[in-house]
């Protein structure tokens, strides 16, 4: 049951990170030359890869702007840098600049930190701002298959398909959910 579990786990950490990934923007980019200074923008990490992803210095992080701070924070959350990505979030959520995406996008950040109870806390503050924001829904039943509570999952990711269950998170949440144990 154990090897189900972790296994189970790496299969939807793989699911939801590559949903995720595709709403993660790396915004910062420095051109290595400048002759078509956008090719090799989609070969992330390949030989025809002109640009580097520019690590922010801390006094980079002194905006108040909550354009530019989601702009790091998914920057951040794109590069790994989770502990970075959720200091930023948070304060985003702090000047009163965050949606309801910033709240589900802390949420699974916390998340991949490994602060699940904190995680489900933010994203219910989220769902309760806008309920019918659909991904939160989504992040929610991840959260929770990763903890354990299996009944809460099954009814996050019901409520995600019930949401739209033809696009991607819809797509996204009946395969996870489909790869619950019955129960």
């Amino acid at each position: 049951m154990i090897v189900f579990q972790i296994a189970f786990g790496l299969a939807v950490f793989a699911i939801t990170r590559e949903v995720y990934m595709q709403d993660a923007q790396v915004a910062r980019v420095t051109p290595k030359l400048m002759s078509k200074p956008w090719q090799g923008m989609g070969d992330a990490g390949g030989a025809n890869n002109q640009f580097e992803v520019v690590p922010l210095v801390p006094e980079q992080l002194m905006s108040d702007d909550p354009l530019e701070i989601a702009r790091q924070a998914d920057e951040y959350f794109g590069a790994k840098q989770y502990a970075m990505a959720a200091q930023l979030y948070q304060k985003l959520l702090g000047l009163g600049g965050g949606d309801v995406n910033t709240y589900n996008s802390l949420g699974l950040t916390l998340q991949y930190l490994g602060r699940s109870g904190e995680a489900l806390q933010v994203l219910n503050e989220g769902i309760a701002l806008e309920p019918g924001f659909q991904r939160i829904w989504l992040t929610t039943g991840f959260v929770n298959m990763q903890v354990g509570d299996l009944v809460q999952a099954r009814a996050a990711l019901n409520k995600a398909i019930e949401l739209g269950p033809d696009n991607d998170v819809g797509q996204s949440a009946a395969k996870m959910l489909a790869g619950l144990p019955p129960g």
